[in-house]
C-alpha cells in the first residue's frame, strides 16, 4: 500500500526531530554521529518548512566552528562520540569545539538566502548575524582555494563526493606509507560493497595525516601535496553561492563590488572545466590534466547560473538510461557502479539542486522529471542516504537527515521551500 503524502510529510519532520542534538542535527543515527557542514545547511532548510526559529539555530551552531582564517570546517565534534574514525584526536585541530581541518561545498548562503526570504521579519536580525560570517567564508575560499577561477579542493571529503570518479587519478600518486592500521566505522553499519575501498580509504588518511604534519597551513598544503584538483562541483555550488551572496548584501544595503569581483573571476573560470570532449569536468592541479569524468556534478552548471545546450543532450541521454535520474556517475562509461557511494547511486540533494537550476533556467520539464524520480524513490523506497538508479534499490544511512529536508522543501508535493 502506497504511504501517503501527509505521512511522508510526517515522517520527515519526524527525522529531522529524532537527529537533533539539541542545536545541530547529525546525518543520521550511528554513522554519523557529529555536525557536518552541508548536511547541517540542508537540515535548516528542511526545518525551515516547519520551525524556522530552529533553522536559525542550526545556522548559528554550525558557524561556531569557523576559524578565524574564516573557514567553515566540515565536521564540528560538539560531543564526543566513542568509537568514531576519524575523530578530533586524529585531526589535531587546537580549537574549541573540536573541528576537522578541511571544509565542505559551501551552499550555506544559498540555502540560508532560502530561510530568510520565507520570513525577513523574523530572518533579519539572524540574518545580520551571519552575513559578516559569510562573507569571512567567501573570503577565504578567493583567498586559499580559487585558482585560474576555479575551486580547489586539498581531500575529496570537501568535495562531498568522496569517492567520485574524478579524484581517481589524482589519488593514485597519493603514497599510503605508513598510514597503518585503523577501524572503520562507516562499514559496521552499510554493506562494505557500498562504500569507498580500503585502499580510497588509506589515500584519504594519508592526506588527513598530511594537513595534520602541516599545521592545517593552506600555504604549505598548496605547495607540498599531492592531491590538489579543481572540482567542478565546488566551483559551481560556490558560484552559485556568491551570486545569493551579493542579492543578501544588496537586501542588507551592504557594498557588493567585492562580491561582484567574485563572481565575475569564477564565471570565467567555469571556462577553464570545460573538457574539449564535451562536458564540465574537474582538473587535477598537479598534472594539469582533465579527470575525465562525467558526474551529477557537471550538470550544476544551471543552478550556478551557466546554460549549456551540450550538457542538456548530456543529461536527457543519460536519463534514458536509467530507471531513476541522475545518477552521480556517467552509466554509459565502465567505471560507472550503481550501488557504490558516489560512483553511480542518485542523491536527492544533488538532485535537487540541478533541478532548482534548471527550473530557473526555464527548463522545467527537466526539472519536473529529477522531482518525479526523487519523490518516486522517497515513497517507494523511504529517507535513504542514496539509492540505485537502475532499480531504486535503497541504500546508505536510513532515516537520513538531508533526504527529509529535500522532501519538505523540493521533492515532495507540499515542498515549502523557496526554490
Amino acid at each position: 500500500m502506497a504511504i501517503s503524502d501527509d505521512k511522508l510529510d510526517r515522517q520527515a519532520r519526524r527525522i529531522l526531530r529524532q537527529n537533533d542534538r539539541g542545536g545541530y542535527t547529525v546525518p543520521t543515527a550511528g554513522l554519523y554521529p557529529y555536525q557536518w557542514n552541508w548536511d547541517s545547511c540542508f537540515a535548516a532548510w528542511g526545518f525551515s518548512s516547519f520551525d524556522v526559529k530552529r533553522a536559525w539555530f542550526e545556522i548559528h551552531t554550525l558557524f561556531t566552528g569557523q576559524w578565524d582564517t574564516g573557514m567553515v570546517p566540515h565536521i564540528i565534534f560538539h560531543k564526543r562520540a566513542d568509537g568514531y574514525f576519524p575523530g578530533p584526536d586524529v585531526w589535531g585541530v587546537d580549537r574549541v569545539p573540536h573541528t576537522s581541518g578541511i571544509t565542505q561545498p559551501p551552499v550555506a548562503a544559498t540555502l540560508i538566502r532560502s530561510i530568510y526570504e520565507q520570513d525577513k521579519r523574523y530572518g533579519r536580525v539572524h540574518m545580520e548575524l551571519i552575513y559578516g560570517r559569510l562573507v569571512s567564508w567567501h573570503r577565504w575560499f578567493m583567498k586559499s582555494r580559487v585558482e585560474r577561477g576555479m575551486v580547489a579542493i586539498t581531500h575529496p571529503w570537501e568535495s562531498g563526493r568522496d569517492n567520485a570518479v574524478d579524484w581517481d587519478s589524482a589519488m593514485a600518486a597519493v603514497s599510503t606509507e605508513g598510514v597503518g592500521e585503523y577501524t572503520r566505522r562507516d562499514t559496521s553499519h552499510v554493506d562494505p560493497s557500498m562504500r569507498p575501498k580500503k585502499e580510497d580509504y588509506d589515500r584519504y588518511l594519508k592526506m588527513l595525516y598530511y594537513g595534520r604534519e602541516s599545521g592545517w597551513d593552506e600555504e604549505k598544503i598548496r605547495e607540498g601535496s599531492p592531491f590538489r584538483v579543481a572540482d567542478v562541483g565546488m566551483t559551481f555550488i560556490f558560484l552559485r553561492a556568491c551570486r545569493d551572496l551579493l542579492q543578501i548584501a544588496m537586501d542588507l544595503d551592504h557594498l557588493t563590488p567585492e562580491i561582484e569581483g567574485w563572481i565575475a573571476e569564477l564565471e570565467e573560470g567555469v571556462r577553464n572545466h570545460w573538457n574539449p570532449a564535451g562536458y564540465y569536468d574537474s582538473i587535477d592541479l598537479r598534472s594539469g590534466e582533465f579527470t575525465g569524468s562525467l558526474s551529477s556534478a557537471s550538470f550544476l552548471c544551471w543552478y550556478a547560473g551557466i546554460d549549456n545546450e551540450t550538457m542538456k543532450a548530456h543529461l536527457e541521454d543519460i536519463l534514458q538510461k536509467v530507471t531513476f535520474g541522475v545518477p552521480s556517475y556517467d552509466p554509459r562509461d565502465e567505471k560507472f557502479e550503481h550501488l557504490r557511494y558516489w560512483r553511480g547511486p542518485v542523491w536527492g540533494i544533488i538532485n535537487a539542486l540541478i533541478g532548482i537550476g534548471l527550473n530557473e533556467r526555464g527548463l522545467t520539464q527537466l526539472a519536473g522529471r529529477l522531482r518525479k524520480d526523487t519523490r518516486d524513490l522517497i515513497t517507494e523506497h523511504g529517507f535513504y542516504e542514496y539509492f540505485s538508479p537502475v532499480d531504486g534499490t535503497p541504500a546508505g544511512g536510513d532515516k537520513f537527515t538531508w533526504t527529509a529536508s529535500i522532501w519538505l522543501t523540493w521533492a515532495g508535493p507540499h515542498a515549502k521551500g523557496r526554490f
